[in-house]
């Protein structure tokens, strides 16, 4: 009984790639905290034993995602440990003598030129799983906004006020803070493939539910769900781009996602406009919304293969264990159990642990959550300032959002830019991240999103005598400044936590979404008794106040990340 005990506990799911790979790079404290809860630090004998082995460092490197982080733990046998007896086996046979070398039959990849392994999945295959993953997460970011343009029929139809119309759309976004506390988990279990399907499931059932809803109790409750499970998608697929895609291309993935994140807010109250304003009225906004869903749903059932490498793993164990017969052979990845407090502790105490005790992930989570919540304080300020300042219908003034649409795309563009540099200094530092390389764009970004609010405030409120033009052309230095904020600074705490950047997005996610659900309810009151110019005036002046933050980290974070109990020393 010993040996069996032996046995289990000698087989951890953390001992799978992610994490074996990064014992070369890991602080001791870090260490410590592995080994105190049971998890194996040796690389793994199936790995490059050269901890300079190029293969094994590009290994590191994909294991920074926010999900990179295992929940769960091979389940010891605690009626063993309690001195219970074990139950009868069954049918009158003993227990069956144990297997020799456990290690045996554990399946790996067959080299680091295996063509299983997500890394080395041909481009095509790469850029077919980025086109619909991408549109899957363009589609749950529509969702969010597009409600905002059906709130001024929603309130006059339930008799309630445009502030508990607006709830619609906050629930959604607080939707988004709830769901990755249980699609980041599910996705280290069971693999990306599987939460993302039933996110965009759910995401579908829930946006019908709301196209048929006949009172406003169920079109908010309906709501809140399809943001928790279409936050499947801003959770996941992060992840499943870091499975397949490594330093070189990684930059460009995230590029991708943080353009469907957050363009799609912005273009989808300019369809909602219209359809709003036409003969089809409000429901068609979440009937659109769920055609979209299901269509995301379809292509990823029939197109999108497994991308998480322990999960092509149990795939390729089952295939080979029934074409053996051998019942023996698994994956490492099958020896985990779901233990709820070991999900308790990684997914709710350590990411508040780590949000009052790590100040790079204080002050970058109070930066990214500021601009989060402008960007859908603007989906109000915008109406202001072109429909009642400028007389624009409701369908012609939402198209002034396609200023700041412009601007993100140019902010993109320009985190590709600073791409050859940053791979110089990663090259520069033994193939390892460089966090603080990051930055650099952040900074633009820091004092473009101010500029543009002042011009943007300032413009509209003279309506009488400033051309439409002018505050339309501040979005694209507002939406410059967003997406060079957002996208670095994520990208910043991904590489500055590795093993523990899930926890550091978790808790960034929920205080970011907070703000994004809470700006919108008090904007309108805020612009209309402060003035646009003054409200735009005390909002860009937040954001000069913030803008020191990434010129501090880019200057003094190495030294914060080695007194950091959470950060690796890379």
């Amino acid at each position: 009984m010993a040996d069996i005990e032996k046995g289990s506990s000698s087989s951890d799911p953390s001992a799978s790639d992610d994490l074996t790979d990064l014992a070369p790079v890991i602080s001791p404290e870090l260490r410590k905290e592995y080994e105190d809860a049971g998890v194996p630090l040796s690389v793994s004998p199936s790995q490059p034993e050269d901890p300079e082995d190029p293969v094994l460092l590009e290994r590191v490197r994909t294991a920074m995602s926010i999900a990179s982080e295992t929940v769960g733990t091979p389940k010891a046998l605690e009626q063993t440990k309690s001195g219970k007896p074990l139950p009868a086996f069954g049918g009158g046979k003993p227990y069956p003598p144990l297997v020799g070398n456990r290690e045996a039959y554990v399946v790996e990849f067959d080299g680091p030129d295996d063509p299983t392994h997500p890394q080395n999945f041909p481009f095509l295959k790469k850029a077919k799983i980025m086109s619909v993953l991408g549109f899957s997460t363009f589609t749950a970011a529509w969702g969010s906004s597009i409600f905002s343009s059906a709130t001024a029929e929603i309130a006059e139809k339930f008799h309630v006020s445009n502030v508990v119309a607006l709830l619609g759309m906050s629930l959604y976004v607080l939707g988004f803070a709830s769901g990755p506390l249980v699609w980041a988990p599910f996705s280290e279990l069971s693999g990306r493939r599987k939460p993302i399907i039933v996110g965009m499931l759910g995401f579908s059932i829930f946006n019908l539910a709301v196209a048929r809803a006949y009172d406003l109790q169920t079109v908010l409750i309906c709501r809140f769900f399809a943001g928790f499970f279409g936050a499947s998608c801003l959770t996941v697929v992060p992840a499943a781009f870091s499975d397949i895609f490594g330093n070189r291309w990684r930059g460009t993935a995230m590029v991708i996602f943080s353009a469907a994140v957050f363009c799609g807010p912005l273009m989808a109250p300019v369809v909602g406009g219209f359809i709003a304003a036409s003969y089809l009225k409000w429901r068609w906004t979440e009937y659109l919304t769920m055609i979209m869903g299901w269509a995301s749903f379809i292509i990823i059932v029939l197109f999108i293969d497994e991308t998480y490498a322990p999960a092509v793993l149990i795939e390729k164990a089952s295939l080979i264990r029934r074409a053996t017969g051998n019942w023996s052979i698994h994956a490492r990845q099958e020896q985990v159990e779901l233990n709820f407090r070991e999900l308790i502790e990684k997914n709710f105490t350590r990411p508040v642990r780590m949000l009052y005790s790590e100040p790079i992930l204080l002050l970058i989570t109070i930066y990214t959550a500021f601009v989060y919540g402008i960007l859908y304080l603007l989906l109000e300020c915008y109406p202001i300032i072109f429909i009642e300042g400028y007389g624009m219908s409701s369908t012609v003034g939402m198209l002034p959002y396609m200023g700041m649409i412009v601007g993100q795309l140019l902010g993109c563009g320009v985190v590709l830019l600073f791409e050859p540099r940053v791979l110089r200094a990663i090259a520069a530092n033994g193939n390892r991240p460089v966090p603080e390389a990051r930055l650099e764009p952040t900074m633009i970004g820091g004092f473009l999103f101010p500029i543009g609010m002042f011009w943007l405030t300032w413009c509209g409120a003279y309506h009488e005598h400033v051309h439409w033009m002018a505050p339309t052309a501040a979005g694209v230095f507002i939406g410059s400044g967003i997406i060079l904020i957002f996208l670095t600074c994520i990208t910043y705490l991904v590489e500055s936590y590795l093993m523990f950047a899930a926890s550091a997005v978790a808790a960034n996610t929920v205080l970011r979404s907070g703000f994004g659900a809470g700006f919108p309810l008090f904007a309108t009151a805020m612009f209309h008794n402060l003035g646009t110019q003054w409200a735009g005036t005390l909002l860009g002046c937040l954001g000069l106040l913030l803008a020191p933050v990434p010129i501090l980290f880019y200057k003094y974070g190495k030294r914060l990340r080695k007194a950091s109990k959470y950060a690796p020393n890379i």
